[in-house]
């Protein structure tokens, strides 16, 4: 099986391969690319190919190479505390004294920070005191998005894998497989948007399928120019509160301003852009954007929801 799992990255995969094959194994790997590109995909893959008891690492088939993908294999342990915007100094030492008990049952004990760059400066010099020496079984992943915030301390010391995009051979297929019924035009429009990351490719055709109800009468009141419509679809909103108000003309915003985009000609992968786009002028979609980026700076400014409500009633009239 090997790593082909994980989808193009290919001299990546074969000098990971070479490597395990001889059983070079370093104490630190940093994982870097997009959100999207496939950084948690390698490093379970990764994980499971050191700890596995099969040939052609990873085989995905041993006891241990199943308990990995399944998150359940005593020796492949995740710090993070996904509910908390940075990862804790806390977190960092308490796995730091952790690494020097022995693995339960393999030949190494790996530890995973799936958000490498939201460890704070004091959290990574409290890494960096097992960086500089190891136990001869630890293995550290780190994923980043962002390894310029890492210090240059840490990353001397890790084995750095970056991902890479896909190309337009390898996603489309991908692509059509996930979403067999999509459009081809919405496929390759993910395909240019995403720059060839196949996790925001399928981020974005999904958020393009999946509207909530109040974007979908909103699009189909403003493409009636219904007065009445848009009434009806923001006075139950203005009992929200701005935590539930502020995303939603975010995504109003970016929805209207994509219809704008279609409207001068580019590709949309949203049906409700593209509806929008057919029905009102590059003029009134211009109008619609800033409307609501005003409405969202209200919102953000502690007007309340009722008052922004009723500002959007009147303005996208």
């Amino acid at each position: 099986m090997g790593f082909s799992p994980l989808l193009g990255n290919e001299q990546l995969k074969q000098n990971l391969k070479n490597s395990l094959h001889n059983r070079h194994i370093s104490h630190f790997y940093l994982i870097s690319g997009p959100k999207g590109s496939g950084k948690h995909t390698l490093a379970k893959l990764l994980a499971a190919a050191i700890l596995c008891g099969g040939t052609d690492a990873p085989c995905l088939k041993c006891h241990a190479c199943r308990k990995v993908m399944e998150n359940m294999h005593p020796d492949f342990i995740t710090v993070d505390e996904p509910d908390k915007k940075t990862v804790s100094v806390e977190l960092i030492r308490q796995a730091r004294s952790d690494i020097y008990i022995r693995p339960n049952e393999s030949d190494y004990k790996i530890y995973l920070f799936p958000r490498a760059q939201d460890m704070g400066i004091p959290g990574q010099n409290a890494l960096l005191k097992v960086l500089e020496e190891p136990p001869k079984y630890g293995v550290f992943i780190l994923l980043t998005d962002n390894p310029e915030r890492l210090l240059p301390t840490v990353r001397s010391r890790c084995t750095e894998l970056n991902l890479h995009g896909l190309p337009k051979e390898i996603l489309l297929p991908a692509l059509r497989k996930e979403f067999p019924d999509t459009d081809e035009k919405v496929l390759e429009a993910a395909f240019l948007r995403s720059g060839g990351y196949l996790g925001q490719a399928k981020a974005l055709i999904q958020e393009g399928l999946s509207v909530p109800e109040q974007t979908q009468q909103l699009v189909e009141a403003f493409s009636a120019r219904s007065p009445m419509g848009l009434t009806q679809v923001l006075v139950p909103m203005e009992k929200w509160k701005r935590d539930q108000l502020i995303p939603m003309l975010d995504g109003w915003k970016l929805l209207f301003a994509e219809a704008l985009v279609c409207r001068s000609g580019g590709t949309s992968l949203s049906p409700l852009a593209q509806q929008l786009a057919r029905s009102r002028s590059p003029q009134d979609l211009f109008a619609a954007v800033q409307h609501l980026e005003k409405a969202a700076l209200y919102a953000q400014s502690n007007v309340s929801p009722a008052a922004v409500c009723g500002y959007l009633s009147w303005a996208l009239r």
